[in-house]
Parts: C-alpha cells; structure tokens; sequence
C-alpha cells in the first residue's frame, strides 16, 4: 500500500512540473507621458504645477486566475523605484501553463510582513521605506516641490503606509486580462506591461490641492492619498510570444 501511494504522489508531481515564466513591468506615467524626476513641470486637476523628484511603491502578493478557476501565488514584495530601471521589470517563475484571465497584487505590505522586524531584499531598511519610529513599512513614497505648497522650499511629501484599521493604507489591486489573455507556456517570453498613473495619487475621489495638504507622514489623511492611489494602475498590454 506505501509503494502504491508513493506512486500516485510522484504522479501528480510530474503533472503540475510543466510551467512558464511572466515578466512583470511597470512603467511610471504622469497622465498620458513618462516621468521624469526633477525636470519635467507636471500640472495637478487644480492647475497647480508641480515636478516629481522621488517615487517609490511596493506590490507583492501576485496571484493569477485562469478561466477555469487555477489559481497561481507568488508571496514576494517587490520596490518598484523611478530612479533605478533595473526595478521596473520583475520575473514571476513557475506558472502552471493555463490561459490566466485575471491579475491581482497587494500594494504595500501585509500586516504579518509589517510585524516581522527588520528584513532582507525588497523589504531591506536601506531602500529607504521603513520607518524606524513606527516599526513598520512605507507602502508609497512620493516626493516633490510644488509653488502652490506652504511646506518649507516650496516640497511636497507623501509618505503613505500603515495596516490596522480605520488607517488601513494596504490596497488590493486587480487586473482584469480577458480581453487580453496570458497565456503561460513554457516555450513562450510571457510579459503583462502595465501603467502606473502617478496623476492618480492626487485625484479621484479626493483632489488633492497642494497648498492644503503637502505633507502627510503619519497615519493623518494617509488613508485620502491610498483611496487615491488604488486606481493608479491600467494594463498597457500582454505579450505571448
């Protein structure tokens, strides 16, 4: 009875070993062009001109959904900064081969991940996105100078992160891929490109006005700015090849 069991685990093994590859990019726009840090004057919903010298977000947590209900996890966070290029592309390895409908990912860090102390990789203190007084990870950093903000040099900061409740900032963001399917096979290049819209930070459902609110580092309308930002990614497009 052993050796038949045996049997059947090795079995099963062999049929989910056939896998793909998906390469991830995230490409940061404001509205319809590329950002670019410190040189480029952008303008808010309210007309306010503003440039952008930082931005940084952690997604993780990826999980694909094929049509017939497959279900793929990958439990690493990634840092996706615009000032290193080499962050915008991210390799999700082991797919089991299914045409996949659907994409989600968490942005910012779950709260077991917030409570584990001080970690390695992604989530390495050197990156720049934990806070030391809080124990606990920025989820969004975007920096800046605006003419219309009061804080000192005319900067504006957006240091966005917490877990519990009613500050929760951690946002689940879904992709809908049907009229684009991923289509994961072991012999093809695999790759979903996506925008992120940094436009979408500062607007929708609360326009942000810079001579307002130009500073949030706490958890003080850090929930405004993460109901911004769950809306800042769309699909650009999926390549099987």
């Amino acid at each position: 009875m052993a050796t038949f069991m045996v049997a059947i685990s090795f079995c099963g093994m062999s049929s989910v070993k056939k896998a793909g590859g998906l390469t991830l990019n995230f490409s940061n726009y404001v509205g319809d062009n590329l950002l670019q840090l410190d040189s480029v004057q952008y303008k808010n919903e309210l007309a306010q001109q503003f440039t952008i010298s930082n931005l940084k977000y952690y997604v993780g947590k990826f999980r694909l959904i094929s049509a017939n209900g497959l279900v793929y996890k990958d439990d690493n966070y990634f840092l996706v900064n615009a000032a290193e290029p080499s962050s915008l592309n991210f390799f999700l390895a082991d797919i089991p081969i299914a045409d996949y409908t659907s994409i989600s990912f968490t942005l910012g860090v779950d709260s077991i991940d917030n409570c584990s102390g001080v970690q390695t990789g992604a989530l390495d203190p050197i990156n720049g996105m934990f806070w030391a007084w809080n124990t606990g990870y920025v989820f969004l950093k975007l920096e800046g100078k605006a003419k219309s903000s009061v804080s000192s040099g005319n900067m504006f900061e957006y240091h966005i992160g917490g877990y519990k409740a009613p500050h929760n900032c951690i946002r689940i963001i879904t992709i809908d891929l049907q009229n684009s399917p991923l289509k994961i096979a072991s012999e093809r290049y695999n790759l979903i490109a996506l925008k992120t819209d940094v436009l979408e930070i500062l607007k929708t459902p609360t326009t942000i006005n810079f001579s307002n609110l130009s500073s949030v580092i706490d958890f003080h309308n850090a929930t405004t700015i993460a109901d911004n930002y769950k809306d800042m990614f769309r699909l650009l497009y999926v390549k099987n090849e």
